[in-house]
């Protein structure tokens, strides 16, 4: 799919994976909706083909609404909606039993599921009324766009702590194959994107033993964090080669993680 004067809708496009994405689609010729709690930093150039709208993608209403203006916006600058990059997301750890022997609460469950996996559900829903009635790419395919979810490689190895994490993550990549079953109809690709230990404000709050046992036990090569700008080519690199579909892309440098680290 050409990215060129299409629209994306980028949650958790202030910082980390989302803004590094936002980068390259500007610099690719794309207009961005960035959809965040907070807004995009200084460093992002002002552009007339990027507008910010403030959302929690945990509350309907504020997703309602933010689609909703993209899509206004979208009809001001002619640039059709061309997908979604679901990278709003956060991790938080919680021992199921811990010293204590007490049972884990259920607030970090709660909140992982509600901006991981629904913010994810109530995002790409609202989105797809509007892309699947855009006028398709002018090319054999006649491709409408692409959904990304994005997962994590807790998905397939968990650490201890990240039960909740990694059953949201899980849950991200079992979405994506009968999305896009359902979705090829319309013409839209959905594929789900699972990084592995990446430089980001969230492995920010990880300490250093446990960054340098990553490094050192997990990552075959290049042995160092990936960055961000690594995985916004990767998503370019999605939405150029229309035969990606379905499909879950570990992103990792060969890292498996160990049980315990």
């Amino acid at each position: 799919m050409k990215i060129e004067n299409r629209t994306f809708i980028i949650s958790g496009g202030s910082s980390g994976l989302g803004l590094a994405t936002a980068e390259d689609l500007l610099a690719g010729g794309a207009y961005v909706a960035l959809l965040d709690i907070a807004a995009p930093p200084a460093s992002l150039a002002p552009s007339a083909r990027w507008v910010f709208v403030n959302t929690d993608v945990r509350e309907v209403p504020q997703v309602e609404a933010a689609v909703k203006r993209v899509v206004e916006w979208t009809g001001e600058t002619g640039a059709r909606l061309g997908g979604v990059v679901n990278s709003a997301g956060l991790g938080r750890n919680e021992l199921m039993v811990n010293v204590k022997g007490k049972p884990a609460g259920t607030d970090v469950w709660d909140l992982t599921m509600d901006v991981n996996v629904s913010g994810t559900f109530y995002l790409t829903r609202l989105a797809l009324e509007h892309l699947i009635k855009v006028a398709p790419e002018d090319t054999p395919d006649g491709e409408r766009g692409v959904i990304f979810l994005i997962a994590s490689e807790a998905a397939f190895e968990g650490q201890p702590g990240q039960t909740a994490y990694a059953a949201s993550k899980g849950a991200l990549r079992s979405m994506a194959l009968p999305m896009a079953r359902e979705l090829a109809r319309h013409h839209v690709r959905v594929v789900c994107i699972a990084p592995g230990p990446f430089t980001t404000p969230l492995t920010g709050l990880l300490s250093d033993r446990v960054r340098a046992g990553l490094h050192a036990s997990s990552v075959l090569y290049p042995r160092r964090f990936g960055t961000p700008e690594e995985f916004a080519k990767t998503v370019r690199w999605v939405l150029e080669c229309a035969y990606v579909n379905g499909e879950t892309v570990r992103l990792t440098g060969g890292a498996r993680v160990p049980a315990f680290l």
